[in-house]
């Protein structure tokens, strides 16, 4: 029988009295704990530790030899402290005890959703004491609002959209429901389904506002790559378009990046993690097909355009801005 088959909790802490060779207890503690912290960035509770029979004087003779470090309250780092981002998240909802999970900002940012800084911010369903470092809410998380991504109990990404609603910043929310569309990430229980459990909570108008598409809602920019052209644009005194609107042709539905109304101008912001397969390929120039024979003229524009060739690309737009083509011009 191995080693690790014939432990026993107890054999642990062999200090304490216990009857076994302490060579034996002590290698099968590392591994316990070496398994636990693999799982969860490199960190773990105390409590977890004592959950395994891993005893206070155990915990504590490890600290000493700085074997563990101390990260928050009852949370330690195991081995080192060159933590990721993911290990601070981690550790974050292990010191706010059981039931917590990351939430707002942060969960927008394990998900893709966000580029998440600052403190870690987390949710759990009852009082607990404010722990340094941490940003912590109190909420009720029901199962279906609560997931599990690389390890880390988070809030699901509906639930995380809703969260960044209640901040009342418009722009960030509008960017996570743009990038959960991109990525698909869909659940079971949607935006609308948590608009209708929390009618009236903080957040709600700007998510019900968001979904309708309210004309207030819209010609703010979604995502990095278009607040960088919108800044472009207002450097160079340059009109706004709309970002982002609904357009309907014949029967079909279209939601360009940027659309000048007036002017029957698009512009097309190409990045490649949505237009880079060759189906979205195929789509992108059957549009463009149709939007022309609807005399809206198209542009593409790469991030790498924007950044290299700004001055050429003003000149373009303006251009194109302040001659209208005749619907019968020849081509």
């Amino acid at each position: 029988m191995s080693t690790t088959q014939s432990f026993h909790p107890t054999c642990i802490e062999p200090q304490i009295g216990v009857r076994c060779r302490s060579g034996e207890g002590v290698v099968a503690a590392d591994r316990l704990v070496a398994d636990l912290a693999a799982r969860q960035h490199g960190v773990v509770a105390r409590r977890q530790l004592l959950d395994r029979g891993i005893g206070p004087r155990a915990i504590g003779s490890r600290l000493a030899q700085g074997r563990f470090h101390l990260i928050h309250h009852g949370v330690y780092a195991v081995g080192h402290t060159v933590l990721t981002r993911r290990a601070h998240w981690m550790a974050a909802v292990l010191a706010c005890g059981p039931g917590a999970v990351l939430s707002h900002r942060s969960a927008a940012g394990l998900w893709g959703l966000l580029d998440a800084s600052g403190q870690p911010e987390v949710v759990r369903p009852g009082k607990f004491r404010k722990r340094p470092g941490i940003v912590a809410r109190f909420a009720a998380i029901p199962a279906d609002e609560r997931s599990v991504v690389e390890g880390i109990p988070v809030t699901t990404v509906p639930r995380t959209i809703f969260d960044l609603a209640s901040l009342g910043r418009r722009r960030p929310t509008q960017r996570a429901m743009h990038e959960a569309e991109v990525r698909q990430l869909t659940d079971r229980l949607s935006l609308p389904d948590l608009l209708a459990r929390y009618p009236r909570r903080q957040g709600a108008r700007l998510v019900r506002d968001l979904l309708a598409d309210s004309p207030d809602s819209r010609g703010a920019p979604l995502n990095r790559f278009e607040d960088r052209f919108a800044d472009l644009l207002d450097e160079h005194g340059l009109p706004r378009p709309r970002f982002n609107p609904h357009l309907s042709l014949a029967g079909r539905h279209f939601r360009p990046d940027c659309l000048w109304q007036r002017d029957k101008l698009i512009v097309e912001l190409d990045g490649g993690g949505v237009h880079r397969t060759r189906n979205a390929f195929e789509s992108d120039r059957e549009r463009d097909r149709v939007l022309l024979t609807a005399g809206y003229r198209t542009m593409r524009v790469t991030w790498r355009q924007l950044e290299r060739e700004p001055d050429s690309l003003v000149s373009d737009i303006r251009h194109l801005l302040s001659t209208t083509r005749p619907a019968s011009s020849p081509k």
